[in-house]
């Protein structure tokens, strides 16, 4: 099939209602885990005297990441996957398991339902800023951005795991595994990268929050860890059997 023809099958099945159910799914999921984890970074700090050097308040915000992503995962994970992270869904791309067309706009939907998450908390808290990702001041955006994708990549890794059907079904187990990986991430880098793991949820905060510094870094970070974790199960890990039936969509 030309590249066209098949860039055209590929758009027509991104947007079915099936499909356009996803992207509500993945914008209400991202709205719902922004909001925790973006909440609860500015409840430390009103909160607590010292936010910034006490250590109680990253266990806060760890396990507000932790709680809510599994949260996000199990609401979405029967409609779009519970992708909730573009760098989980460019992994998906990557390893092709979702086409190109689809995966953007399961990203318009992630950032716009983390733009909408942080605005709400602007608007709301009235004089309280929304807390922007930041790189600890010793620290290089070079250096940031490999913990970033460090993390990301333990993230993706055991999305994989925890979503794969040949293991059987998970049920509620995985969301809570995912969560749990997530606030451990948090409580391991956070103070020298922010422990981000999720470009819509620093996009979304950069916006409201009127930052873009070190943007880069949790982009390029958690892209390339995500795609490494993708195609390292994908294909040396848990490659898939002659018998499994094949990539959805395929690549365009």
């Amino acid at each position: 099939m030309a590249p066209r023809t098949t860039f055209i099958v590929a758009f027509q099945q991104s947007v079915t209602s099936k499909a356009l159910r996803s992207y509500l799914a993945e914008f209400i999921s991202t709205f719902i885990y922004v909001f925790v984890a973006a909440g609860s970074a500015m409840s430390s700090r009103k909160i607590l005297p010292d936010a910034r050097s006490d250590p109680s308040s990253l266990v806060v915000i760890a396990l507000a990441n932790g709680f809510g992503l599994s949260s996000a995962v199990y609401i979405s994970g029967n409609i779009s996957g519970g992708h909730v992270n573009p760098a989980v869904t460019f992994a998906k791309v990557v390893g092709c398991h979702i086409p190109i067309p689809t995966a953007l706009f399961y990203w318009i939907s992630q950032i716009m339902g983390s733009v909408m998450a942080c605005l709400v908390l602007k608007i709301t808290t009235v004089d309280h800023n929304v807390v922007t990702h930041k790189i600890a001041a010793e620290m290089t955006g070079f250096g940031a951005a490999i913990l970033e994708g460090v993390v990301t990549f333990g993230l993706v890794y055991t999305v994989y795991a925890a979503s794969d059907p040949r293991y059987g079904q998970l049920g509620s187990i995985g969301p809570i595994v995912i969560g749990l990986i997530s606030g451990a991430n948090v409580l391991a880098v956070g103070p020298f990268s922010g422990g981000s793991m999720n470009p819509a949820y620093s996009f979304g905060a950069a916006v409201v929050g009127g930052s873009f510094r070190n943007q880069a870094v949790y982009w390029i970070g958690p892209l390339f860890g995500a795609a490494t974790a993708g195609l390292l199960y994908d294909n040396v890990v848990y490659p898939p059997l002659e018998s499994d039936p094949p990539c959805e969509g395929g690549r365009v």
